[in-house]
């Protein structure tokens, strides 16, 4: 059977403009099936008036026969459909399926596949069907470290997995590297793989594979457990804010960052509040915070000047005031208020202060 072809002047059956028609070319492959295989193939795959794919329990549930039974039916069915002269004949259409997951980059996420192939999820499912059946294809379930996926060539797709696990492995728990920092490690490891491949889309494609690296909304890279990766609340976004602006922020302009930055409704004092209760940030003002892994210290003006002269022993006032200001965002009138508490410093006959 010929397999029928759209005109260039009707419209594409999938966003990536095959020549094609989905529908047509999957009616035609499940009429080489018999009746049963057809019935079975059509619910598994979701290929009826159901969108649903169906288990192989519940099929058998339904028809009153064994999973195995089910499972041993749809494999005669993909192979009557292999061995079927409309499969022969559609050889043309799945050259066009393999060229557009090679332009892909070869090996992608299977989400990302089907929605580049169709939008609505019948055309998926038949999309999906093709793919299993059509020989060039080969599918990866999904892992506690790779997402499902599909390929068109081994020795690629191991590459890349091996190059992602060696990504993975060499970033530390809390790291957070530039979106171009990540890449040209990424790069390193991927050696023998076609220069063809080697370009920023196909390789972000490649790092969406992974279940352990992800980036944040400001396109910073890391694992996905690293606190300023993950954005669950207002603190993450309270974090990435402080961060970017590379300076201590009042809270209020940090609720309204919030806002500018990633299109979330921040309330002032939920941001406060936030702020307070997170180890990730130290107030060094009135409203000012700071971000400790700056080296900034938790406590007020007095325990820095108290951590300060414990550390370093007896030390100028001068000398006090400006380090104190720049651990904290006070005064001068501020630290010597604190300086004279005599219940916690004395002035040596030298002019320096120490802790009582």
């Amino acid at each position: 059977m010929a397999l029928k072809r759209t005109s260039a002047t009707k419209k594409k059956t999938s966003p990536s403009g095959f020549t094609f028609d989905s529908a047509v070319l999957t009616k035609h492959l499940l009429a080489e099936v018999p009746e049963r295989a057809r019935d079975v193939l059509a619910r598994r795959f979701g290929l009826g008036t159901s969108t649903e794919r169906e288990t192989l329990e519940a099929i058998g549930d339904r028809s009153g026969i064994t999973r195995e039974r089910v499972r041993q039916i749809e494999a005669a069915g993909l192979a009557a459909v292999r061995g079927s002269k409309t499969f022969k004949d559609a050889d043309p259409a799945f050259d066009e399926l393999r060229a557009h997951i090679e332009k892909l980059g070869t090996i992608i996420p299977e989400d990302e596949l089907l929605s580049s192939l169709a939008k609505d999820e019948k055309a998926k499912n038949r999309f999906r069907f093709l793919l299993v059946v059509g020989s060039a294809f080969f599918r990866e379930r999904e892992t506690d470290d790779f997402y499902a996926r599909w390929h068109i060539d081994h020795a690629t797709a191991a590459t890349v997995h091996e190059a992602l696990t060696k990504l993975y492995s060499s970033l530390s728990d809390d790291e957070v590297v530039l979106e171009s920092d990540l890449l040209d490690r990424f790069l390193d490891d991927l050696k023998g793989v076609n220069d063809a491949y080697k370009n920023e889309e196909v390789l972000k494609r490649w790092l969406s594979l992974s279940k352990g690296i992800g980036k944040n909304p400001l396109t910073e890279w890391g694992k996905k457990t690293a606190p300023a990766i993950r954005t669950k609340g207002v603190r993450d976004y309270a974090y990435l804010t402080i961060k970017r602006h590379g300076k201590p922020m009042h809270f209020s302009e940090v609720a309204k960052t919030i806002g500018t930055l990633f299109s979330k409704k921040a309330h002032v004092a939920t941001t406060h509040n936030e702020l307070i209760k997170d180890p990730r940030f130290v107030l060094v003002g009135r409203g000012l915070y700071a971000l400790s892994e700056w080296g900034y210290q938790p406590g007020v003006v007095r325990d820095v000047i108290r951590e300060m002269l414990e550390a370093e022993g007896p030390l100028k006032k001068e000398d006090i005031i400006d380090r104190v200001k720049v651990a904290r965002f006070v005064k001068d009138n501020t630290i010597l208020v604190n300086l004279n508490d005599t219940k916690h410093f004395k002035r040596l006959k030298d002019g320096r202060y120490s802790v009582v």
